[in-house]
């Protein structure tokens, strides 16, 4: 018991401790840091806007592969039938104009000449909830009420364990990665195969990453299925063929927006050390006490 106390306390020491000093400064070239006491993420104003690093004492959690579509986080406008592939260049590529000041960083798109959206990104510093915030806002400048939702896609390595809140027979299509429930949350450890697979869930506002001694948590606004865009999901989470990357995907509601409106949708951004290489019960209860 006294060992255990010992843990929770360090880690509750952890948690309080990265999100001290907050700092936004320009780096040259384009790239920006937000720092928040051990932890930093790095974003290219130039690169589609993306975060392309996100570390907590000096170790990084994303992927860094230099191959198109296959680093970073990103986002996108959801439902993806609507503009298919590639990425609409304007969200996902194009630069964005930057406003600096000492509290937040916002970035703003170009309007796509097709979709009629323009994309703004506002990143912060929560000190109330040891949180990196990102602020997503899609706004119609169509000429015609339009309905769309918001879509992060962070890409991690292909290694290490996915894992979020719901059960294992509501993820889709069942069987085609290889899903574990430990303590009342669904698990995966990442493998591969010579095939692109991609699996949907309806979870409860949060989703995970373990890996290389960090634990990285995402948490956002938990929806219900009547809110997803369609044939989309609240989560969604991608295996890139071969040993290359994997992306980690939340939506929010899908939302109708009259010409000159926009949406906003928040995702808490955490990133803390954690040794364990597998789901542990002490783990996931520090995940949810966090994100409350």
């Amino acid at each position: 018991m006294k060992k255990l106390i010992t843990v929770l306390a360090a880690i509750a020491l952890t948690l309080t401790a990265t999100a001290a000093n907050p700092i936004i400064k320009n780096l040259g070239e384009n790239k920006y840091l937000i720092e928040a006491g051990e932890r930093t993420m790095v974003v290219n104003a130039a690169q589609g806007g993306k975060i392309i690093s996100f570390q907590c004492q000096g170790k990084e959690v994303l992927s860094l592969s230099t191959f198109p579509e296959s680093f970073g986080s990103t986002f996108w406008t959801s439902p993806q039938k609507e503009w298919n592939w590639p990425p609409v260049p304007e969200f996902d590529k194009q630069a964005y104009t930057v406003e600096m000041t000492d509290e937040s960083l916002v970035l703003t798109s170009n309007l796509s000449a097709k979709q009629k959206y323009r994309i703004r990104k506002e990143f912060s510093v929560n000190t109330k909830n040891n949180s990196i915030d990102v602020t997503y806002s899609i706004i119609n400048q169509s000429d015609e009420t339009r309905k769309v939702a918001p879509w992060e896609i962070t890409r991690v390595p292909n290694s290490g364990i996915v894992f979020f809140d719901a059960p294992l027979q509501q993820i889709t299509p069942s069987n085609l990665m290889l899903f574990q429930s430990a303590h009342g949350v669904s698990w995966y450890q990442i493998d591969v195969a010579q095939q692109n697979r991609k699996i949907n869930a309806d979870g409860k506002g949060w989703l995970a990453y373990l890996n290389n001694g960090l634990l990285m948590v995402k948490a956002f606004q938990d929806l219900n299925p009547s809110q997803f865009a369609p044939e989309e999901a609240e989560i969604q989470v991608y295996v890139n063929r071969g040993k290359t990357y994997v992306e980690l995907e939340s939506q929010g509601a899908y939302t109708e927006l009259k010409p000159g409106d926009s949406l906003s949708w928040t995702v808490h951004w955490y990133l803390i050390p954690c040794q364990k290489n597998n789901i542990s019960k002490t783990v996931l209860k520090k995940v949810k006490k966090i994100i409350k």
